[in-house]
């Protein structure tokens, strides 16, 4: 059984004071339901992705979207983590149900509500994500580690900081486009590419523009059985979808090689029958431009040390054969932990539907979604396409 995104929702992503995450939680899962035009009483299951591990007292969340309809009621409803991909676990989980048979329509929520604790404690809350024993607890943090990946970079394929400059500044320049973003402001290369009191160093070679940012933020999205969309306003297909889980200690793996992405690319591209130049665009996981970076070689952009290459001809950008992130990407568009892998769902449904706005592709056909957990940890690609 097919299944498919057949509406959608989205927050603001930044620090949303006035906004718990009860109340954003509420919000996506109402707007999703009225978008699909489905009442929640039809819902046969619900799938919260969230980290939490501290950003928030509660840690029970999962029913809280049922206070969005009082209809949904008796549904079924489940928390799913794993780590920066706990959105896109939730989607998988959903798609699963269904393509099993055991539900028809399914809700998934991602949301997260990150600024309610020091930066200090958010650093720890995402250290304690990775290996601890060898990694967080020796005081590594992520920008640490995707730091040390950067250097690691640079010493095989020589000094890449202007590339990650410009992997910056294209992100910002897109979230500029994008009415959800955290930060719409067009910093361009020359400030993403120095260090300066607003642009200090952060780890390694990594400056503040190399990393993402704190934030607060939900998406939702309703899926359902091909079967049922004949009163579907539209619909759009996974195509294929892939997840790759890596040993968690970097200390058993090759970090430089991104293994895992790129398995899960190969995997995911193969099951839908298509080349990566296929693509009509990407949503990638940018946690630090880095990651973009390697991404580019994961998908089969570029051979290894050569990701720069498709920022110089154009692939990746706006108006290219292949642009990545015109939602700004976690860089600008912000990264609300659980909420991420929804949100580029929904962003990528957006660009299939012909409803993105001042981000739209033009005529897209096939479009990747690659959501990471950890440092290529949980490695999660979907390729979607229109179906209505």
């Amino acid at each position: 059984m097919g299944v498919c995104i057949i509406g959608w929702a989205h927050s603001p992503f930044g620090r949303l004071d006035g906004l718990s995450l009860e109340d954003l939680i509420v919000q996506v899962s109402r707007d999703a339901l009225a978008h699909a035009q489905v009442d929640g009483a039809e819902v046969d299951g619900i799938w919260l992705g969230q980290l939490n591990g501290g950003f928030v007292p509660e840690i029970f969340c999962s029913s809280l979207v049922l206070q969005a309809d009082p209809r949904l009621r008796w549904c079924p409803a489940t928390r799913v983590e794993n780590a920066c991909a706990s959105g896109a676990a939730a989607v998988f989980a959903a798609c699963d149900a269904i393509e099993s048979g055991r539900a028809g329509l399914a809700l998934v929520v991602g949301a997260e509500k990150m600024t309610g604790v020091s930066g200090p404690e958010v650093t720890r809350i995402l250290g304690s994500a990775s290996y601890v024993k060898e990694e967080a607890a020796c005081g590594m943090s992520f920008p640490g580690l995707f730091g040390d990946l950067a250097q690691a970079y640079f010493d095989a394929y020589g000094d890449h900081a202007p590339t990650l400059a410009r992997i910056a500044a294209k992100n910002h320049a897109n979230g500029t486009r994008n009415p959800w973003a955290q930060m719409r402001r067009d910093l361009g290369f020359a400030f993403c590419n120095t260090v300066s009191e607003r642009n200090p160093r952060i780890a390694g070679p990594l400056r503040k523009t190399d990393c993402s940012l704190v934030s607060d933020g939900a998406a939702a999205l309703v899926l359902a059985d091909e079967s049922l969309l004949a009163r579907a306003a539209r619909a759009i297909r996974f195509r294929a979808r892939a997840q790759v889980n890596d040993f968690l200690p970097i200390s058993r793996r090759d970090l430089l090689s991104f293994e895992g992405p790129r398995r899960a690319w190969g995997t995911a591209l193969a099951g839908a029958g298509c080349r990566v130049t296929d693509l009509s665009f990407a949503e990638v996981h940018d946690c630090f431009t880095i990651a973009e970076l390697l991404t580019y070689e994961a998908m089969g952009l570029a051979r290894p040390g050569r990701g720069a290459d498709r920022l110089a001809d154009g692939t990746v950008l706006p108006g290219g054969a292949l642009p990545v992130n015109l939602s700004g990407g976690l860089k600008a568009k912000g990264h609300p932990i659980g909420a991420t892998g929804v949100s580029m769902h929904v962003l990528a449904a957006m660009q299939l539907a012909g409803e993105a706005g001042d981000m739209q592709v033009d005529s897209p056909r096939l479009g990747g979604v690659f959501n990471m957990g950890g440092a290529a940890v949980a490695n999660y690609v979907s390729i979607l396409e229109r179906a209505k």
